[in-house]
């Protein structure tokens, strides 16, 4: 009871921050304002001021962006998994939203980058181009960050985060075949570099959801089988 009163009032009182900020992104000027204009301009002016974000700090934007989608994609996973919607691991949440705040958004902003520089052409081939170099080198990069991240996160020995990385690389890369290249066409082909990571991590509640799954899974297995474990142990003591 008291871990899900805890995972409660995270959720009621992050969502009432983010909710607030958003209807209240025009607050210096509402004076004379309807509820009307409000809710009118509230998209409008909540764009403009992620634009002067990335104008002003687009790293930390990103990586504030990615550290949400993170956490939200972890918690979506354990819901997934089965768990009710309050009763969640904070830890493990907590450890995906740190790896996307720290790692994910910093690192595609400057891998978007890197990918304009090593394609700067405009032929129509380009965007295929980029296209298999994400869900490749990337993928494979980024995928493997993540999951080793999260093994050290939980203070596992690096020869079980290693051995499971290499038993789980190959399904998450092609995992990912069935959902990115096609994403990766509106991301190349129509989004402009600087709101690509976006527009990608709107995408990534869904990838972040098998991602965690995979990282995970294998992780909660062993935890439940040295608690069963335990408990056989201590019946047989008895």
């Amino acid at each position: 009871m008291l871990d899900r009163g805890i995972n409660t009032a995270i959720v009621l009182g992050a969502s009432t921050y983010a909710l607030t900020k958003l209807l209240t992104v025009d607050h210096d000027y509402w004076h004379g304002w309807t509820i009307f204009e409000i809710l009118r301009y509230m998209p409008e002016h909540n764009w403009s001021a992620y634009e002067e974000a990335l104008k002003t700090n687009p790293v930390l934007a990103k990586m504030m962006i990615s550290g949400v989608v993170y956490s939200l994609g972890d918690w979506i996973a354990q819901c997934y998994e089965g768990k009710p919607i309050f009763e969640f691991d904070r830890a493990r949440m907590f450890r995906s939203g740190l790896v996307g705040f720290t790692l994910h958004g910093s690192l595609s902003h400057y891998y978007y980058h890197f990918c304009e520089a090593l394609f700067p052409f405009k032929d129509w081939w380009v965007v295929p181009a980029k296209v298999a170099f994400d869900q490749t080198a990337w993928s494979a990069m980024w995928n493997s960050i993540y999951f080793v991240v999260l093994g050290f996160l939980r203070f596992e020995s690096p020869s079980t985060t290693f051995s499971e990385l290499k038993s789980t690389f190959w399904p998450m890369l092609t995992a990912g075949w069935k959902l990115w290249p096609f994403a990766h066409l509106v991301t190349y082909g129509l989004i402009p570099v600087e709101q690509r990571l976006l527009w990608v991590d709107c995408v990534e509640l869904i990838w972040v959801t098998i991602l965690s799954t995979y990282s995970n899974e294998k992780s909660e297995a062993r935890n439940s089988e040295d608690a069963s474990t335990a408990n056989a142990s201590n019946d047989n003591s008895r």
